[in-house]
């Protein structure tokens, strides 16, 4: 297989409305400025990419055929639609990995976005659950609500006001972060607790906001790569989806089977063997403040139960040895469609050293995630500066997986 880079990215300036702009419109500025980072121009772009969500979330019936013309500049080249839900921009980056690193394509432009303030989201969250799961699942609130007290349950230590501790850390960083959809300065835990619930434990602020939005990105193969000099790019090493059952008798909620098995086959293919200690960076997809602790425990990073203590260290924060969401997190901003890119367009911002003002010293293998469906699909994707990381003598050490160090 071909080795593939990712030389370019662009997101929106996600808002809670984008009046001006038609989904079409949207998604060519996010293009537009991905083109503007990788330095190519449209016509070296083999094919495109198109992460499309539920058609409820558009309103538009397939909606990658009204913007067809528009995402692939008026060249006539393939589009490739992927469809699968809140995990679709992580599996339109994974489509757009495979396409590159099978000989497919060379140049790939990777595509997603929503404007989810022209439906009713939460109505559509709703209808995709059979009559007979809608009254435990009415919505993305409830349905993590009872992931959240699963989570309790199994872990008595874990508090909300560990939720309102991730609140304050996820607006904080989101105030450097020009893309955020939710910029909310002088926020505290006292305030996050007094936030009325939207379905208990789950209060206000601890859920993600609705956002029009969209997120670009170009990938390449090694042999173009190389041609571009001493520009940055960000390797990908591994991607891997390993989801469970939906609704299997005896499923626990507050164990991510999906995610740990994923998590487990990432690591096997690129030789990580203590992700705690040889992870810079994290973008996890916590549409709400639990799921952090939740995906943190499920990716390996800390045994079962002891994410809160990473937290409360000071571990996750920007400034910490290892930062989760520095980009404020789809709990600061959230076009589903778009937001599983967004967490890979991030890493490998941060990998390039382009992040800005929330940019992460350092940051040089960095580990991504989506999830969807009713919590069981997971995508994950880790990048890195180097190009390979498996003949790399610092990730060839054997440890104790179950024992992550660092606290």
């Amino acid at each position: 297989m071909n080795k593939v880079a990712i030389i370019g990215t662009g997101q929106t300036h996600t808002k809670k409305k984008r009046k001006d702009v038609i989904l079409p419109e949207l998604m060519r500025e996010s293009i537009d400025r991905a083109l503007e980072d990788a330095d190519i121009e449209f016509k070296e772009i083999d094919a495109v990419i198109y992460g499309g969500g539920p058609e409820l979330f558009e309103g538009v019936n397939h909606p990658e055929k009204w913007c067809t013309d528009i995402v692939r500049g008026g060249s006539k080249i393939p589009v490739i639609r992927v469809h699968t839900g809140g995990t679709v921009g992580a599996s339109a980056g994974t489509c757009g990995f495979y396409t590159v690193a099978s000989g497919m394509f060379d140049t790939v432009l990777v595509v997603s976005g929503n404007k989810l303030t022209e439906s009713s989201a939460q109505e559509a969250l709703s209808y995709v659950f059979h009559y007979t799961e809608r009254g435990l699942n009415a919505g993305p609130p409830s349905g993590v609500a009872i992931q959240a007290k699963r989570y309790m349950h199994l872990h008595p230590h874990v508090t909300e006001d560990h939720f309102a501790l991730l609140g304050v850390k996820a607006r904080k960083n989101a105030l450097k972060n020009p893309y955020a959809t939710l910029h909310l300065p002088n926020v505290s835990v006292e305030m996050l607790k007094n936030m009325p619930y939207l379905a208990s434990p789950i209060r206000l602020l601890d859920s993600c906001p609705v956002s029009d939005g969209s997120c670009a990105m170009v990938l390449q193969t090694k042999s173009l790569a190389k041609k571009r000099g001493n520009q940055p790019m960000s390797w990908i090493q591994a991607v891997c989806s390993i989801p469970e059952g939906a609704m299997y008798p005896d499923r626990d909620w507050g164990i991510p089977l999906g995610l740990q098995k994923s998590a487990e086959g990432l690591y096997k293919k690129t030789g990580i063997t203590n992700p705690f200690e040889q992870i810079d960076i994290v973008e996890l997809y916590d549409a709400f403040t639990v799921q952090e602790l939740i995906w943190t425990d499920g990716l390996r990073l800390s045994a079962p139960g002891k994410a809160v203590e990473l937290l409360e260290k000071g571990i996750t924060q920007i400034d910490g040895s290892l930062p989760i969401n520095p980009s404020g997190g789809v709990v600061s901003t959230n076009t589903i469609g778009a937001s599983a890119l967004i967490r890979q367009a991030e890493v490998a911002a941060q990998i390039m050293s382009k992040a800005g003002m929330h940019q992460v010293e350092k940051a040089n293998i960095g580990l991504s995630h989506g999830w969807g469906g009713i919590l069981q699909f997971h995508v994950l994707m880790l990048q890195s500066k180097k190009e390979d990381l498996v003949h790399d003598k610092k990730y060839a050490v054997v440890e104790n997986p179950r024992q992550p160090s660092g606290f």
